[in-house]
């Protein structure tokens, strides 16, 4: 099977790496030339290019791993093998997988998927096979998808290393990813933003403050763009976090131990499920 992934950054240069070794041939198509030499010199791909008409009218499996705003329009200005599988790796799926459908050949067949890991750092330099170990994995079913492409899909995602496989609607997939995903992006950015900067600050933290602030470090281009087309299942989100503070700081103000204490028994055994 011949696979080419588009984009070569945190993501997609994750997918050529984890590919190493599992019997496809794999190709790169990133207008950063250096991306390119990197991922051939490590031997991650056969060959990259940066005008993807020159390989992709040829390809079985195209993954695309750009910006959301992107997709759509590679979609547009490619032809793709027919009886192919077009994919992507972005993190929100309903507000243009509708369109995406309308615009991509009848004789191709678009799954979205998510590959639940990555890394605060942009870049190619910053991608590994091993975020994708253990991690999780959602494929984002519709309508007209194959039920044979969809198990494709499956081992595909298990073959790169992904322990969990979930297969989801659209709807779902970025109602559950406005929670795990973005609301925790939100938090980083507001827990870091709120510092006084009174004190210096990085000779006072423990692991606790360290963990819960790794992806304040932000790529604003990518996640002003994700929390937009995102904008009622994060708000939704965000309300019931607050709701949840609200009740933190109530029981403070009222010294109330009693409601504190079962707010963090009602935490632990929820963290411990899960």
């Amino acid at each position: 099977m011949k696979i080419t992934v588009v984009g070569l950054g945190v993501i997609g240069g994750s997918f050529v790496k984890a590919l190493k070794g599992k019997g496809y041939e794999v190709y790169g198509v990133d207008i950063n030339q250096e991306s390119l030499y990197e991922a051939k010199k490590e031997g991650c791909i056969i060959e990259g290019y940066t005008d993807p008409h020159d390989i992709i009218p040829e390809t079985d499996l195209t993954i695309i791993s750009l910006y959301p705003s992107l997709v759509l329009d590679f979609i547009r200005n490619n032809t793709f093998k027919p009886g192919s599988i077009v994919s992507d790796a972005v993190g929100i799926k309903s507000y243009f997988l509708k369109q995406a459908l309308e615009i991509i050949p009848e004789d191709v067949e678009y799954i979205s998927v998510h590959p639940m890991a990555g890394r605060e750092k942009k870049g190619y330099a910053y991608a590994s096979a091993e975020v994708f170990q253990d991690a999780n994995f959602i494929v984002v079913q519709h309508s007209l998808n194959k039920p044979q492409s969809i198990a494709f899909m499956e081992g595909f995602a298990h073959d790169l290393g992904f322990h969990s496989v979930k297969i989801m609607s659209p709807s779902d997939h970025d109602e559950i990813i406005g929670f795990t995903s973005q609301l925790p992006h939100a938090i980083a950015v507001a827990l870091m933003n709120s510092d006084t900067q009174k004190y210096d600050t990085g000779k006072y933290i423990g692991d606790s403050f360290r963990d819960l602030t790794r992806i304040a470090n932000i790529n604003e281009d990518l996640w002003s763009e994700l929390f937009l087309n995102n904008k009622a299942f994060l708000l939704g989100s965000i309300n019931r976090f607050e709701e949840q503070l609200d009740l933190i700081k109530n029981a403070i103000k009222d010294n109330d131990e009693d409601a504190l204490k079962a707010l963090f028994i009602e935490s632990s055994k929820r963290r411990t499920h899960l």
